[in-house]
């Protein structure tokens, strides 16, 4: 039987073999429990059959060295891994010595629920019983009740020096890390270190966390003076993701981080101050309003990502005058009350453009979308420009039976963008004359999507579900095509691919 298992947990196993080899597995294991049957008793009969299935078996089993069996076994996932060390010797011995662990609801509560064992007494024995060195443990207690005593218990059994990656998620906002978790031996090791939903109180006798090169805190308690701690010691940290740390109200990022590259702010209310003064910050996003955000030295800053109201007017007035390399600018406004003001100011060097409108604020009259042109007559290196628009509750100007007359831009041909795709797109006046002068200057556009279903999947097929639209969203959707074939078809270029997107048939269908 221990064979016949692990051949069910090897992909290799399952693959190999033909359709008459066994069948004739099959027929030499009948014949020798019909011999068996009049030979001997029922003991011998099972040891025979026993041996000759397992000669059988052998035979279909590559003869491989142990390390090869051993990297099999850890791709595996958990679950199978753990189920191949119950039928094989070997493999028992490369899961003592697994590299990952992944301790989560998904890999322990179904054994959980066969057993009377809970979780702290099923994460001990596993980690009890394994005698390797871990690089990498995620233990995640979603749902999973497990004593401080047990967790502290089971830190110390697990993290010892030589870890590279560890993601300790306690989901006890109570629970607080333990100092020794980062000792000595763990901060001369450890490379990605992610910890969420619990407190954490580093202090200035923290040893150097000399190979830290991410950090990821969500949710977490703990206060500015002691990230700014954490943060000193770990000199050649690259990338700090930030998400909902509300005790952090001044956050502070010491020059002494000469690779910090990527900085990520997530959901804070309480947080007022972003102070940062490492020297080489090329990815940063914001995601909320701060008050005051002092980046410091900007000029290798090339991949900003701003969410907060006004964004759009913000990045244009201030950001060419302080980020004067930047590649990559993504832009989500949650309120945009102020059109985009046109000035002289330049992003030299901007390739692609993203800009999203959220929902029914952001379509208010007083936005102007064609205002817009000014990023383009500002980024002469822009190659790709995509634009989110609200459809909900469309307050704009329609272009379709209204004034006939478009506003036009002085011709200022743009060579370089190619690609234009705008995401809920209707029939505002002012978002059809941004359409129709960029049809007019960028001479270099292969291809432009104007997505009327909000980016939404209308492709009819039966697999994906596609559900009923309302009946005012269907009403400016028609406007939208409409708007298309009278203002801007015949405006396109022959080497254009123009493509709309539009309702199928299921959206039409009044909802139940």
């Amino acid at each position: 039987m221990r064979l016949l298992a692990l051949q069910r947990l090897l992909p290799l196993q399952r693959a190999g073999g033909s359709d008459w080899e066994r069948r004739r597995r099959q027929q030499i294991l009948d014949q020798n429990a019909s011999a068996n049957k009049r030979k001997g008793s029922p003991c011998q009969q099972d040891s025979d059959g026993y041996s000759q299935a397992a000669k059988i078996m052998r035979c279909s089993i590559p003869d491989l060295p142990e390390d090869i069996w051993s990297h099999v076994h850890s791709l595996m996932p958990l679950r199978d891994a753990a189920r191949a060390a119950c039928v094989s010797r070997a493999f028992l011995r490369s899961w003592r010595c697994q590299p990952n662990l992944t301790l989560n609801i998904h890999t322990l509560a179904p054994k959980m629920l066969a057993s009377e064992m809970s979780c702290s007494d099923k994460i001990d024995c596993i980690l009890r019983n394994y005698s390797g060195c871990l690089k990498a443990l995620i233990l995640e207690l979603d749902y999973l009740f497990i004593s401080r005593h047990h967790l502290d218990s089971c830190l110390h059994i697990a993290v010892k020096p030589g870890i590279e990656e560890l993601t300790l998620v306690p989901c006890n906002r109570k629970y607080n890390v333990p100092r020794s978790l980062l000792s000595e031996g763990v901060g001369n090791s450890i490379r990605c270190l992610k910890i969420g939903l619990c407190t954490f109180r580093p202090t200035a006798e923290l040893g150097p966390l000399r190979r830290l090169t991410s950090l990821d805190l969500h949710t977490v308690r703990i206060t500015g003076d002691e990230l700014e701690c954490l943060l000193s010691n770990a000199l050649s940290l690259e990338q700090l993701f930030l998400t909902g740390c509300s005790e952090i109200t001044h956050l502070r990022i010491p020059c002494a981080l000469q690779q910090l590259a990527c900085l990520d702010i997530n959901g804070w209310q309480r947080l007022q101050v972003i102070e940062n003064k490492a020297p080489k910050l090329s990815s940063f996003c914001l995601s909320g309003q701060i008050p005051l955000v002092s980046l410091g030295e900007t000029l290798h800053m090339k991949h900003p990502t701003l969410y907060r109201s006004n964004v759009v007017y913000y990045a244009r007035a201030q950001l060419p005058c302080i980020m004067l390399n930047l590649e990559t600018l993504v832009l989500t406004s949650r309120e945009e009350e102020l059109s985009t003001p046109m000035l002289p100011s330049k992003f030299l060097y901007l390739k692609h453009l993203s800009i999203d409108l959220l929902s029914g604020l952001s379509s208010s009259p007083s936005y102007d979308y064609f205002s817009l042109v000014s990023f383009l007559y500002a980024s002469p290196s822009l190659e790709t420009l995509k634009l989110k628009v609200a459809q909900q509750r469309m307050k704009h100007e329609s272009a379709v039976g209204g004034s006939s007359h478009l506003r036009q831009m002085p011709e200022h041909h743009h060579c370089c963008i190619k690609g234009v795709n705008i995401i809920g797109f209707s029939s505002a006046k002012g978002l059809v004359e941004l359409v129709c002068c960029i049809l007019r200057n960028a001479v270099s556009l292969e291809s432009m999507t104007l997505d009327t279903i909000s980016g939404r999947c209308c492709s009819g097929n039966n697999h994906i579900p596609c559900f009923p639209k309302s009946t005012g969203i269907l009403k400016e959707v028609s406007r939208a095509v409409t708007a298309i074939r009278e203002c801007i078809e015949d405006k396109f270029p022959s080497t254009v691919q123009l493509h709309v997107l539009e309702p199928c048939s299921q959206c039409h269908a009044r909802p139940g």
